[in-house]
């Protein structure tokens, strides 16, 4: 099992964090379990832009972690992600939060995410889904100044 976050902010967001949901489930050996509702975040970091719909998924799959990455990536590329600064507004971004029990330390993948338990817009959705993960919920009550609302 992993958990994959996902947000968007250029474009149409629900839309896109919707197709995304799908283009999951269409990634080979690989099948979304639970989706959770979507919510609406003030951006972090870079503050003069849109704000964000974000999600999380879990998704079933039997790719290893780094080839999981790359069809993240692949995703992310058909919905015209480009990377020009930390922070900046997106098409579409999907992120690796959790892969099984697995921690990982490369230099293009750290799992568990490591910025995660610093963003309610990745823990609300996250314990939505995965309510077992409450390890994770002290962590989501220290983010209480970020507002998240949940629109569908």
């Amino acid at each position: 099992m992993a958990f994959v976050g996902l947000g968007a902010n250029l474009g149409e967001p629900q839309r896109q964090v919707q197709q995304a949901f799908r283009e999951l489930d269409a990634i080979a050996h690989t099948r979304v379990v639970r989706t959770s509702s979507l919510y609406r975040s003030e951006p972090l970091g870079f503050a003069d832009q849109p704000r964000f719909v974000n999600a999380v998924a879990q998704v079933e799959t039997g790719l290893p972690a780094g080839r999981l990455l790359a069809e993240l990536q692949a995703v992310e590329a058909r919905h015209g992600r480009s990377r020009s600064f930390a922070n900046a507004p997106r098409t579409l971004d999907l992120d690796l939060l959790i892969f099984g029990n697995e921690r990982i330390a490369a230099q293009d993948l750290v799992v568990p995410h490591p910025r995660m338990h610093e963003r309610a817009f990745v823990l609300r959705p996250l314990l939505e889904i995965a309510p077992g993960l409450e390890t994770y919920r002290p962590f989501l009550e220290a983010c209480a100044g970020q507002k998240v609302e949940r629109i569908g």
